[in-house]
This record gives structure tokens, C-alpha cells and sequence, in this order.
């Protein structure tokens, strides 16, 4: 990788190319801008469920670089909102309309699985728990979902 010469940019550069090779291999990818728009389609619809506040503590645990492409486009107004689990699933699907074979559930379990990863417990939890139950616990569905990290 080429230095930019600003080391913040290096390093969120870093740990954003980290995140999407992780999401590529959950999804058993090597389409980068698929992972990318699993990553973004994914974080759009979880922080437009959350309440403002819970979004933003979220966002202040995200690489820089992927906390703007988190908060590209937002308007807090009217948030959160109230959608179920299938909803969520369609409202990521939507993101790839030139896909129609790509599977909702399977690129948030990804995407979600990633957030396990890389996001402290307690915040994952305050998440899980301003989520409707079905959505709750097609996450905690996840194989690893709970582990330490």
C-alpha cells in the first residue's frame, strides 16, 4: 500500500481494507466493491433502526474511514426507524438492485459478524438491544455470536 504521507489516513486505510477482506471472506468473495456494499448497505440500515444516540456511539467505534461512509447521507430526523427483521433483510438487499441473486440474510450475518469482531461487547449489546426481537435473535443466531473479543 501506497503511504498517503498523513499517518491517521494510512492507518484508517489500513484497518477499512482489514474489514472489507473479512467481509469478502464471509461471503466467500473476491469482489471487493460487493464486500463494500455489504459494509455500507448493512451499517446504513442498522444505524437508521437505532435511536440517534445509540448511532453515534456505534459510529464513534467504527475506523475513521468507514465512520464516514457510515454517516454519508444521514438525517437523524425521524429516527429510528421501526422496521422487523425482514424488513431490515429487503432494506439491505435494495442496495444491490443489479444483483438480484444476492441474499439479504447472508450479507448482514456477514456484516454482523464482522461487528462481532471489531466492536467492544457492551456496545454490541446496547445494540442487540434496541432492535426488535426477531431481528435480535436472527444476530445472536450467528455462529460465534457472544464470543470474547
Amino acid at each position: 500500500m501506497q503511504s498517503t504521507g498523513v499517518p491517521a489516513l494510512d492507518t484508517t486505510i489500513q484497518k477499512t481494507n482489514i474489514w472489507l477482506k473479512e467481509v469478502m471472506d464471509e461471503l466467500s468473495s473476491d469482489d471487493r466493491r460487493r464486500a463494500y456494499l455489504a459494509l455500507r448497505s448493512t451499517l446504513h440500515t442498522l444505524r437508521d433502526r437505532l435511536t440517534v444516540e445509540e448511532a453515534t456511539d456505534l459510529g464513534a467505534q467504527l475506523p475513521m474511514l468507514i465512520r464516514g461512509f457510515y454517516y454519508e447521507g444521514w438525517n437523524p430526523a425521524g429516527k429510528p426507524v421501526k422496521f422487523d427483521r425482514d424488513e431490515f433483510l429487503l432494506h439491505v438487499r435494495e442496495h444491490f438492485a443489479e444483483e438480484p441473486e444476492i441474499d439479504g440474510a447472508g450479507i448482514t450475518q456477514a456484516v454482523f459478524k464482522i461487528l462481532e469482531q471489531h466492536i467492544t461487547n457492551g456496545e454490541i449489546e446496547d445494540v442487540k438491544s434496541h432492535l426488535p426481537k426477531d431481528l435480535k435473535e436472527f444476530w445472536e443466531s450467528i455462529r460465534g455470536s457472544g464470543e470474547a473479543r
